[in-house]
C-alpha cells in the first residue's frame, strides 16, 4: 500500500449523521415553512455532517488551481495558442482574471500551482510543482505514467494540506490547460461508457464543426490505450492532465480532513469522478458550484448525483464557479445561524 493511500484515502470517513439530524432540527425550527431555503438547507446539513458539529466556520475561504498542458494540442483540438496556459495562470494570483476577480470580490484567496505547465521560466506568484512541460500526446500513447498519475495526486494532497494548516475551512479547485476539456471528456467518456461525441463540447471557443474531430480523436485515444474503468489512476495516466490529478487530489486531501472541497466546472468533475472511483465517500464532501456548459456535465453529475448550486451558463473554469458559490455557502450558513427560530418569537404556534 502507497503511503497516500494509507494516511488519506483510507482515512476518508462518511459524515455525521447525528450532527446532520442536529441542523434538520435547527432548521426546521426557523421562522419559515419546513424546506422553504432548499438548497441552502442541503448546504447547511451537509456542512454540519462534514465538520462533526451542529455550527461550523466557512469564513476563511481558497481556490487551490493547478495549471498544465496537453500533448494532445498538437492534434489540433483547441484554437487556441498553448501558450496561453503560461501567460493567463500568474493572473489567478494577480487578482485580474475570473477567479482572481470573483475571489477578491467574495473575500477568498487563490494559490495557483505550476504541476505541468510547458515553459522554462518561472511563474510569478505561482507555486512550481511542475512534473513535466505537459502530458504525453495520447492520441499516440498514455499521457502519462502511473508513477506521475500518483504524484498528481500526492501534490494536489499536499496542496489541500497545506491550506487546511493555515486554517481554510472552505477550498475550492480550479484549473488552467489550453484544450484540457479533450482529456476531461475523454475521462468523462470511459467512466460513463458512453461515446466521446455524447460528452464532448466546444471548450474554450472550438467551431462547432470541429467537435466532431475532437470526438473522433478522444476515440482514437481511448481505443489506443485501453484505459481500465475500474482503475482511476490508470485513466488520469492513460487519458488525463496533471492540473486533472492535481485537483482530484485536492478533493481526496479535503475529504480525509472532513473540510468541504467546492467543485467548479466542466474539468473538475471529471476530477471528482476520478477521486470517486478511488473512494466513493469523497462524494459526500463535495458541493458542486454551477452546471458547466459543456454537454458531458449532466452525466458527470449524474454518476456523482450532485446538482449544482447554481446554473448560470458558464464555461470559462479557472475556478471561477468555485469562488462564485463561496457566497452562496456563506449566505447559507449565516442565514442558519441568524435567523429566529419559532421558540426564540412567538409566532402564534
Amino acid at each position: 500500500m502507497l503511503r497516500w493511500e494509507e494516511s488519506t484515502v483510507n482515512n476518508i470517513d462518511s459524515l455525521n449523521k447525528t450532527s446532520i439530524e442536529q441542523a434538520k432540527k435547527r432548521l426546521d425550527r426557523l421562522i419559515k415553512p419546513q424546506g422553504s431555503l432548499g438548497k441552502m438547507e442541503d448546504i447547511c446539513m451537509q456542512l454540519a455532517g462534514i465538520h462533526k458539529s451542529k455550527y461550523f466556520d466557512t469564513s476563511k475561504k481558497v481556490v487551490i488551481a493547478f495549471g498544465a498542458d496537453h500533448g494532445v494540442y498538437e492534434e489540433g483540438v483547441a484554437p487556441d495558442p498553448q501558450s496561453i496556459t503560461y501567460m493567463q495562470l500568474p493572473n489567478f494570483t494577480k487578482g485580474i482574471c475570473g477567479v482572481g476577480v470573483i475571489s477578491k470580490f467574495v473575500g477568498a484567496d487563490v494559490v495557483a500551482v505550476d504541476i505541468g505547465v510547458n515553459c522554462d521560466h518561472e511563474l510569478e506568484g505561482v507555486l512550481n510543482y511542475k512534473i513535466r512541460k505537459g502530458t504525453s500526446n495520447m492520441a499516440k500513447g498514455p499521457a502519462m505514467t502511473r508513477e506521475e498519475a500518483i504524484r498528481c495526486l500526492e501534490i494536489g494532497i499536499e496542496m489541500a494540506e497545506d491550506s487546511i494548516k493555515k486554517g481554510y475551512n472552505l477550498i475550492g479547485i480550479g484549473e488552467m490547460g489550453i484544450c484540457n476539456t479533450t482529456p476531461s471528456s475523454a475521462i468523462i467518456s470511459v467512466i460513463d461508457n458512453c461515446d466521446p461525441e455524447d460528452v464532448t463540447g466546444i471548450g474554450a471557443g472550438l467551431k462547432k464543426e470541429r467537435v466532431k474531430f475532437k470526438a473522433d480523436t478522444i476515440r482514437k485515444s481511448i481505443e489506443l490505450n485501453k484505459p481500465n474503468p475500474e482503475d482511476a489512476i490508470d485513466i488520469l495516466s492513460k487519458v488525463g492532465g496533471f492540473e486533472i490529478g492535481g485537483m482530484a487530489g485536492v478533493i481526496l486531501g479535503c475529504s480525509a480532513n472532513r473540510i468541504p472541497v467546492v467543485l467548479d466546472g466542466f474539468i473538475s468533475y471529471a476530477a471528482a469522478l476520478l477521486a470517486y472511483k478511488i473512494n466513493p465517500k469523497t462524494r459526500e464532501y463535495m458541493i458542486a458550484s454551477h452546471s458547466s456548459a459543456e454537454p458531458g456535465t449532466q452525466r458527470a453529475l449524474k454518476i456523482l448525483n450532485l446538482e449544482p448550486v447554481l446554473n448560470m451558463g458558464m464555461r470559462l473554469g479557472e475556478g471561477s464557479g468555485a469562488a462564485l458559490a463561496f457566497n452562496i455557502i456563506e449566505a447559507a450558513n449565516y442565514t442558519y445561524e441568524n435567523m429566529a427560530t419559532f421558540d426564540e418569537v412567538d409566532m402564534g404556534r
